[in-house]
Order: structure tokens, then C-alpha cells, then sequence
């Protein structure tokens, strides 16, 4: 089953196009799940001259400092004998390099795009794809070098954060570790070794690779190290015989430096038992078995990954709703739909299916009769208040049967204080409407979308609500204005009253002034208040329901509506200017669901092959 490599090299390209790289924690990344190898090493370790010998090519960037200041995603397809060696970046979408020399100049000029000349790091992927027959099916992929001192133009973080870049590699469980280290330094002094010790303490996901074998001192070896005594590795540790500067600098061809190697090995008095497992031949075909029987093994989670991946992208895209249409015929249509569907969890918050109308009966059941109760007639209807009112009422003359304007004016200034508890019924639901209104517009989901025509919506919404709110208290308070101008005269004809001996209802002149006269009189006007009192109590919620809740639920958007029709297609356009946020995050779901989606089919088509 050799595609299964080319199977995750096309998956890898996939996902460096599409933003996945693991980057970014907010969404699902496919990155993290596949099985990689990733080449690690300090400065100067021969990370570059083991790649090199691998793909048998010169055509890395080389240099003092930090040349590799981006991940390179090496990809590597075995062709036929006799075909023509060529490389492709992914970025330059088919152009094929057959001069590799180009290959390194490229390499160069697209890290200085991304990170400027300043130095810099980037955590995004280079992606190069070399087919030749001198290479075996394999992807590598090579991070900025280990270091511990900044180079001058960079700034002192940049040690901190190579560090960071490699190590989102090598922590996660899938990834392979090639870890680059110099036959000339100690290996407990590897940066490499140092690393890979503290992300796989037992050795599992780690290869040892050792470079310069040929640089050592004459008269020692590094078979403590290879045959794994010094450091043992679940892995067998690979000798390497890297290029010397020399053969660098006379562009010494790699066919020749691989056949140099195998000389070495096989000629060496202290390597040659081991010759058949060391050099960058025998490297490239370990790592290339290993990583296939890692992919076969890791299909099926990664399988069920991307299913579950599938499953929540999409629900959260139907959740961030479908992008804004263009024609303005259906933009007005978006629009009135996002109202229709604020209107009606409006109207459900009144009537009951969901919280917030209960709060109206409460102004009508407990705030406008506790608001009642407490107004001051115990002060108005007082001895001493009826005694002024009455005696005032007559001027200077008594009254003779009745003190009828004593009893008007009692009474009028009783009523006058109804309009305070009126007003503050209307206001009190006036306030509920409008937390509703904005509760309604936070729970329309859709609406989340689209700031601009949530603030249009609200703004009409609580202008409409203003009128209903006006509306409402003038109609209250004539209502109380109305009790006040026409008083019910049978109440006061039925009232017990005295009788003259001439058989007329009237006060003798004697007890005309007295306490129980005017005692009789407040009373009379506390009966005839308390009447009016329980009539306000249950014509008030009627008017306020009738002019505020119920235009409310029949026409609050209706102006609005009203002026959409007249808005030109770039004004609809302008209500359905969407959250930049939302937008960006369902265009990098989209985009992440393709890649799921693209990915499925490719693992299909290759082990339905099977």
C-alpha cells in the first residue's frame, strides 16, 4: 500500500492551502492527526546536509545564522528510471524546477515574502514536492534550527520562539522525530536529544541521527552512541557522512558524496560491522517504511476524526447561517426574514413561550393596587383637610341642603392623585417592552450575523414602542380626567341621608358645622373615591394592554417595513454588513470543511483500491 504516503502528501498540500497547519486552536485541524517526521536540530547540526544526501539534490538555502526561518513540508515521489528530476512549490501552483540551484533561490525569496529580511520566523509552511527516481516516498519536515543566542537584526525572543515553533511539532503524538546530532559534540549536550528526551521520554517516536562521523578526532568512534549504549533510543541510531564544507564549495555532486559515504562505512575499521544500517540511503528507506506502517496503523482514528470533524463544522455553520446573498431582491428578503424571526420570539416572550410577559401582570396584579393602596386620601379626606375644603367651598355664604362644591372639590382633588399610579403603570410596561425588545434581538440568532440591521431593528423597535408608550398615557389619564368631569350623581342619591320634618333631605342648621357633619361627608367621598379606585384598578390594564402590548405585537416593525421598501439596493447591502468576525470565522469553517470533506475522499478512494 505505498500510496498511503502520497495519500497524506496530498492531504498535507490540502491543508497548508486551505489554513491548516495547526495554527489555529479555534477550529479542528487535520494537520495535527497525520503521522509526520519531523527533522530537529541545533545550528549547525548537518540538518540541511542530511536532507540533501536523502534527496541526493543540493537546493537548501545555506548560510550563517538562521537560514531555515520557515517549516519546509518536503515531499518526496519516487518515479520511474530514466525520468527527469523536478521540483514543485505548492505556492507556484504546477511550475516544475529542473535547475535546483532555482529550487534554493526560490526557497529563499519565499521565506523573505512571509517574514521580510529582518530574520523573523514564520509558523507558515513551505510546501515543496520533488519527484525523482533517485528518492523513495517520503515527507520530512525541516524547522528553524535550535539555537541559543540571537544572530544581530534579531530580536533576543527569537531563541524562545524557535523553541516554540518546534515544539507544537514534536509534542503531539503523531509526529516522528529525527533528532540531528554532531558525532563531535556530546549527545546529553544535544539541543536535539535534549528536546526529545523531555516530549518522548521512552524513545518511541524518536530516530537518532548522527552527522560528522568523518570529523572526529583521529583514534575515537561514536559506537557508544550508534549501538545505543550511551543513549538508547526505542529506535536504531543512523550514522551519516555528511558533504565537507569543501565539497560544498566545489559543488561536489551528491551521487557522488552518497557513493563516498557507503565507502566509509563499509571501509571503516570501527563502522564496518554496521554498514548496512548506516548512511542517508538506508535513512531515507527506514523512515520511508516506518512512516507507511504508522499511516496504515493511524487511518481508522484519523477516519473517525475527520467524520466527527465533518459533524461539528457543519452544524456550526448552519448555526453562523449561509452567506449574504448579492441580488437585492434577496437581500430584502434576508432582511425581512431576520424580522420576522426577531418578531416572533418577541411575541413568545409575550405570550408565553418564553419568559418576560409575566412581568406586565406583574405591573397590572401587584405594583399599580400596591401603587393604589398608598396613595394619601387618610391626609385629603382628613377632619381638618373636609372642614377647609367645605367651609372654603361656600365663601361667604353657608350652603343651604348639600355642601355640593365641597363634595366636587373633595373629590376632584381625590381623583387628581390616580394619575400617578396611571403613569407609572404605562411606564413600568413601557420598560418591560423594551428589555424584551432587546432580549429578542440577542436570542435571534441569525441576527448575530449582522450589527448593523440588529441597531435598525432595535432603533424601530423602541421608536414604535415610544408612540405605543405616548399613546398609552394619554389615553389612561383621560381616563382618570373622565371621572373627574362627570361624577356619578345615583351614588351620592343613595347614600343615607337626614329628613326635615318637611320630608327634604337636609342638614339641620345646627349640625351643619358640627365634627360628625364633615366626619359623614369624608367618609361619603372615600366611599365614592374607593368606587372609582376599583374601576381604574381594571380599566387601566385594558387601555395600557390595548394601546402598548397589543400594537406591540401587531405592529412594531411596521414602519420599518414601510421603509425598507423605498431602500435602494446598496442600502439593503448596508443593513446586511456582517460582523467581520462572523464572516472570517465561516469562511475559515467553509474552507475547513472542504479540506475534511476532500480529505475523506482521498482516504476512500485509497482503501477502497485495497
Amino acid at each position: 500500500m505505498e500510496s498511503v504516503i502520497g495519500l497524506v502528501n496530498r492531504i498535507q498540500r490540502a491543508c497548508t492551502v486551505l489554513g491548516d497547519y495547526g495554527a489555529d486552536d479555534s477550529l479542528p485541524t487535520l494537520w495535527n492527526s497525520l503521522p509526520t517526521i519531523v527533522v530537529v536540530g541545533g545550528q549547525s547540526s548537518g540538518k540541511s546536509s542530511v536532507l540533501e544526501s536523502i534527496v541526493g539534490r543540493d537546493f537548501l538555502p545555506r548560510g550563517s545564522g538562521i537560514v531555515t526561518r520557515r517549516p519546509l513540508v518536503l515531499q518526496l515521489y519516487k518515479t520511474d528510471p530514466g525520468q527527469e528530476e523536478y521540483a514543485q512549490f505548492l505556492h507556484l501552483g504546477k511550475r516544475r524546477f529542473t535547475d535546483f540551484s532555482m529550487v534554493r533561490a526560490e526557497i529563499q525569496e519565499e521565506t523573505d515574502r512571509v517574514t521580510g529580511r529582518t530574520k523573523q520566523i514564520s509558523t507558515l509552511p513551505i510546501n515543496l514536492s520533488i519527484y525523482s527516481p533517485n528518492v523513495v516516498n517520503l515527507t520530512l519536515i525541516d524547522l528553524p534550527g535550535l539555537t541559543k543566542v540571537a544572530v544581530v537584526g534579531q530580536p533576543e525572543s527569537i531563541v524562545q520562539e524557535i523553541e516554540n515553533i518546534v515544539r507544537s511539532y514534536v509534542e503531539k503524538p503523531n509526529c516522528i522525530i529525527l533528532a540531528i546530532t554532531p558525532a563531535n559534540q556530546d549527545v546529553a549536550t544535544s539541543d536535539a536529544i535534549k528536546l526529545a528526551r523531555e516530549v518522548d521520554p521512552t524513545g518511541e517516536r524518536t530516530f537518532g541521527v548522527l552527522t560528522k562521523l568523518d570529523l572526529m578526532d583521529r583514534g575515537t568512534h561514536a559506537l557508544d552512541v550508534l549501538e545505543g549504549r550511551s543513549y538508547r533510543l526505542q529506535r536504531p541510531w543512523v550514522g551519516i557522512v555528511n558533504r565537507s564544507q569543501a565539497d560544498i564549495n566545489r559543488n561536489v555532486d551528491m551521487m557522488a558524496a552518497r557513493r563516498r559515504e557507503r565507502e566509509f562505512f563499509a571501509t571503516s575499521p570501527d563502522y564496518g560491522h554496521l554498514a548496512s544500517r548506516m548512511g542517508s540511503e538506508y535513512l531515507a528507506k527506514l523512515l520511508s517504511k516506518h512512516l507507511e506502517s504508522v499511516i496504515k496503523a493511524r487511518v481508522p482514528s484519523i477516519m473517525s476524526m475527520i467524520n466527527k470533524s465533518i459533524d461539528e463544522l457543519e452544524a456550526e455553520l448552519d448555526h453562523l447561517g449561509r452567506p449574504v446573498a448579492i441580488d437585492a431582491g434577496a437581500q430584502l428578503y434576508s432582511i425581512l426574514e431576520l424580522c420576522r424571526a426577531f418578531d416572533q420570539i418577541f411575541k413568545e416572550h409575550l405570550d408565553g413561550g418564553r419568559p418576560g410577559g409575566d412581568r406586565i401582570y406583574g405591573v397590572f396584579d401587584y405594583q399599580l393596587p400596591a401603587a393604589l393602596r398608598k396613595l394619601p386620601f387618610d391626609h385629603h379626606l382628613s377632619l381638618q383637610n373636609v372642614r377647609k375644603v367645605v367651609l372654603e367651598a361656600d365663601g361667604y355664604q353657608p350652603h343651604l341642603v348639600a355642601p355640593e362644591q365641597g363634595y366636587r372639590r373633595l373629590i376632584e382633588g381625590a381623583l387628581s392623585y390616580f394619575r400617578g399610579p396611571a403613569e407609572a403603570s404605562v411606564d413600568a410596561v413601557h420598560f418591560i417592552l423594551k428589555e424584551l425588545v432587546r432580549k429578542s434581538i440577542g436570542e435571534t440568532q441569525e441576527l448575530k450575523r449582522f450589527p448593523t440591521l440588529q441597531a435598525g431593528i432595535a432603533a424601530a423597535a423602541n421608536e414604535a414602542l415610544e408612540r405605543f408608550h405616548d399613546d398609552s398615557k394619554k389615553t389612561v389619564l383621560r381616563m382618570v380626567d373622565m371621572e373627574s368631569s362627570y361624577l356619578t350623581v345615583d351614588f351620592f342619591r343613595k347614600l343615607p341621608q337626614e329628613v326635615e320634618k318637611g320630608g327634604n333631605p337636609a342638614v339641620s342648621t345646627a349640625d351643619r358645622y358640627t365634627e360628625g357633619h364633615f366626619r359623614r361627608i369624608g367618609s361619603n367621598v372615600s366611599s365614592y373615591v374607593g368606587m372609582v379606585s376599583e374601576m381604574l384598578r381594571n380599566t387601566i390594564p385594558k387601555a395600557v394592554v390595548y394601546c402598548q402590548v397589543r400594537e406591540a405585537k401587531q405592529s412594531l416593525l411596521d414602519h420599518f417595513y414601510a421603509q425598507l421598501g423605498k431602500k435602494e439596493g446598496q442600502q439593503l447591502a448596508q443593513l446586511l454588513d456582517e460582523d467581520p468576525v462572523l464572516m472570517e470565522r465561516r469562511q475559515q469553517c467553509g474552507r475547513r470543511l472542504e479540506l475534511y470533506k476532500s480529505a475523506r475522499d482521498e482516504i476512500d478512494s485509497v482503501l477502497w483500491a485495497r
